[in-house]
């Protein structure tokens, strides 16, 4: 994954999917590669997925993915940043559905280490592509759904005054406390127990104003 300064550089994945009597209509190709690319990754122990088998999969030339994804890289980044899109929509439907605030955040944080358990691969996809990430943008395109929810909610949570660099301590805190447990619980160290989850991440002050 390419890294301009310290933001995540990958392109969005997004496209309309379908097939139609065996041939993909302009535009579908990268729709349906990736959708195809991140069934596949799931099911893996460890995330790794070449153009030539993708396409012998979706029954199409090696050729015409090439077209959509220049190389292997460029193919892991899409599936990386659909990765992070569709762990971030969880904690945005999360969040909102609690009402957002701090419980909201509190919701982001569950559901990071929910997701992971139930997509180990693609967690580890996902920081197999990812370079330095800028905790400060509010771009999507650029650092993925996830990353950006992380982000409102500490904009969201800490005084208007607050510096930047304070929102930034902040915002890491919170992501390392999310993703040091669910990698603990990955790797084996620690059971997965969602209520126990939920209690550390409430107990941490996770997204709570750093008022000293």
């Amino acid at each position: 994954m390419n890294v301009k300064g310290n933001s995540v550089n990958i392109k969005d994945s997004s496209g309309v999917s379908g097939k139609v009597s065996g041939a993909y209509h302009h535009g579908d190709l990268r729709a349906a590669a990736i959708a195809a690319g991140m069934k596949r990754i799931a099911e893996m122990a460890h995330p790794d997925l070449g153009l030539r088998a993708l396409a012998r999969e979706l029954g199409v030339s090696a050729t015409a993915l090439y077209r959509h994804f220049p190389n292997k890289d460029a193919l892991l980044d899409a599936l990386a940043l659909e990765a992070l899109n569709r762990l971030g929509a969880n904690q945005a439907e999360a969040a909102l559905a609690a009402g957002g605030g701090r419980e909201g955040f509190v919701e982001v944080g569950v559901i990071y280490v929910q997701w992971a358990v139930e997509n180990p691969a693609l967690v580890r996809l996902i920081y197999n592509r990812v370079g330095k990430v800028d905790l400060e943008s509010d771009d999507p395109s650029a650092m993925g759904e996830a990353f950006l929810q992380l982000r409102k909610g500490i904009t969201a949570l800490m005084p208007d005054d607050m510096s930047g660099e304070r929102r930034t301590v902040a915002a890491l805190h919170a992501w390392s406390l999310v993703h040091g447990l669910a990698m603990l619980i990955l790797d084996g160290q620690v059971e997965y127990d969602p209520d126990m989850v939920r209690k550390v991440v409430q107990s941490s002050e996770f997204g709570s104003e750093q008022s000293d």
